[in-house]
């Protein structure tokens, strides 16, 4: 019984203290990475900010901090800590646990996909490609 109540992440050496979670655990629980490896690597790879500085996996993040996280396709997800937990929960949970202050994504372009063929067509020929470029905005 006595190893269920001592040990845990937030003591387990790092800045985490016991009024704090480790960030790669949180971003975790909450439902900002896919698995908490991911969210080790964000944090090693400088793209989490906890109050506007760059942190390391085991460092503590508390209520009230601001968590930046920078995804891969260009996305940033800014929130602020209301909540923690060291689970990771469902969706409907995981959105109480801080409030989302992310930009909004960018609009997605209108554009005509260029490039689509016919049935039956075959490979493009030189000149269809360079058509397609030259529609596209590529000059080359």
């Amino acid at each position: 019984m006595a190893s269920e109540t001592s040990g845990g992440d937030a003591g387990a050496g790092g800045a985490a203290g016991p009024g704090s979670v480790r960030i790669d655990a949180w971003i975790w629980a909450v439902r900002l990475v896919k698995t908490r490896p991911m969210g080790a690597a964000a944090c090693k790879g400088g793209h989490v900010r906890v109050n506007g500085e760059r942190v390391k996996p085991a460092h503590g993040v508390h209520v009230g901090d601001e968590v930046r996280l920078r995804h891969a396709d260009g996305r940033e997800n800014v929130v602020i800590v209301k909540r923690l937990i060291r689970k990771r929960v469902g969706p409907p949970v995981a959105v109480e646990c801080y409030v989302d202050n992310s930009p909004p994504p960018p609009p997605r372009e209108a554009v005509a996909p260029a490039g689509v063929r016919d049935r039956g067509t075959g490979r493009p020929t030189k000149r269809d490609r360079r058509e397609m470029e030259r529609l596209r905005g590529f000059e080359g």
